[in-house]
């Protein structure tokens, strides 16, 4: 954890509006995009962000460090939150309504049609692997984490991570082939 990073968190532990604001400002847009792709609904998305963020808000006081990444906690706090979403409305909503840009990370993705349409496959495919590999691609390649932020987040080892991970690229290897071999 960088010094400053670590200041922050201490100073929004004790009530300090202005530097939880900056900790917003740096997490808001990667849990958002997490979220986004769990949920596929932009308003959804914008609700449990705002969710997730008044939720730390709120136990900052009792936030401890504890070796691991500030995100890690609020990614455990974002999946909580998605989970909870989906138990309370029982109907999904299709990420194939969803605009390839939300997916860029701060530039816009180029109107190549072809890298649309890749994105649009994994996408699809993604969509219908089980949460957890959900959750295990989506940290690791669109969020970037260490396996070490995810397995915090999803509270596995750090050896369970590697497994789902490869269990999940494995399956998604897989969806995008028989989805490939039924548009022939």
């Amino acid at each position: 954890m960088q010094e400053n990073e670590e200041n922050l968190i201490r100073r929004a532990a004790t009530g300090d509006s202005e530097a939880f604001g900056v900790l917003y400002d740096a997490y808001h847009p990667q849990i958002y995009r997490f979220i986004f792709l769990k949920v596929s609904s932009k308003e959804d998305a914008e609700d449990l962000a705002h969710q997730v963020f008044m939720n730390a808000l709120e136990h900052m006081p009792g936030y401890r460090h504890k070796g691991f990444p500030f995100s890690s906690w609020l990614y455990r706090i974002a999946r909580n939150a998605v989970i909870d979403h989906y138990r309370t409305k029982k109907d999904r909503v299709s990420l194939e309504d969803a605009d390839p840009e939300d997916f860029a990370r701060g530039e816009s993705i180029q109107a190549d049609a072809h890298r649309a349409l890749e994105i649009e496959k994994v996408r699809r495919a993604i969509k219908k692997l089980s949460p957890l590999h959900q959750d295990v691609i989506i940290m690791r390649f669109v969020e970037e984490l260490a396996i070490r932020e995810v397995a915090v987040a999803l509270k596995k080892s750090e050896g369970a991570i590697k497994l789902l991970q490869h269990r999940a690229i494995t399956e998604l290897q897989r969806i995008i082939s028989e989805n490939e071999e039924s548009t022939k």
